[in-house]
């Protein structure tokens, strides 16, 4: 047709300024990675080495020494333990920590950051730190790895919960306050049941999680079959350390077997 233009404009996902700043965020992207990687001092003779000492490593711990599995048993039940007991102690503080947290049920400003902060200073330390920290209060042993292992449980479980308890349905709520219920009679029948199937997935998942934790608290003294694993290092017992190892190993993988049949049963 006459008049109507030859080269019709073309489609560009991004317009040039788009272009431009996702250019910038690549190149700092790559800036920040080099300078990373030339910033630390790495040996690299060590790295190209490590192949050959993994090789030598692995074929001293064949075959895996099994003369010390009833200890080792033992140590793994106590890991158990203190997941297990960790974990229940966590949920427990937890709830009215959540309950604070949460915008829609806390009562008032001041509340909801007292629960903020105590959700995120127990997420900001790991749990070795604060194993570090219990062992030198309480001295080594199974206490605390307890405390350490409830700690770093307590703003996991207060955040999602609190999350969980932002998101229900606020016509229950609202439904019972007109009848003149009282408020804990609101949180039992209007609160708890909409956030009881996210309270349980929580709860199991946190166990498997510290499961996996509590194995590693015996290496700073808190209990655990880490300390089996930390003695055997130290006296260059490769063979025990195997079995230490494959123990550590077959214990997560029940974990997550049990874990996964709760949750079929419970949620």
């Amino acid at each position: 047709m006459v008049g109507m233009d030859s080269h019709p404009e073309e489609w560009a996902r991004y317009s040039p300024r788009q272009r431009m700043q996702r250019f910038l965020i690549y190149l700092f992207c790559v800036a920040a990675i080099v300078w990373s990687l030339t910033s630390i001092n790495v040996i690299w003779e060590w790295v190209y080495d490590a192949p050959a000492q993994m090789g030598d490593l692995f074929g001293r711990m064949v075959p895996p020494d099994t003369s010390n599995l009833g200890k080792i048993l033992w140590v793994l039940l106590e890991t158990v333990n203190i997941a297990t007991i960790a974990t229940a102690f966590a949920v427990v503080v937890s709830l009215p920590v959540a309950y604070i947290a949460a915008q829609n049920t806390t009562p008032n400003i001041v509340t909801l950051w007292i629960g903020r902060v105590i959700l995120v200073s127990s997420r900001s330390v790991n749990t070795i730190i604060w194993a570090l920290l219990f062992v030198a209060i309480f001295g080594p042993g199974i206490i605390a790895g307890i405390l350490a292992i409830m700690f770093r449980s307590i703003g996991f479980i207060g955040k999602l919960l609190g999350e969980a308890i932002e998101e229900i349905d606020r016509r229950p709520v609202e439904a019972l306050e007109a009848t003149g219920a009282s408020r804990f009679k609101v949180i039992l029948y209007a609160i708890v049941p909409q956030v009881m199937p996210a309270f349980w997935a929580v709860s199991i998942l946190r166990w498997d999680i510290n499961l996996r934790e509590s194995t590693v608290l015996g290496l700073v003294g808190a209990g655990g079959i880490g300390l089996i694993l930390q003695s055997a290092i130290d006296t260059f017992n490769w063979q025990e350390a195997a079995s230490v190892l494959l123990s550590i190993l077959l214990l997560v993988v029940l974990g997550e077997v049990v874990a996964m049949w709760l949750r079929r049963q419970i949620i």
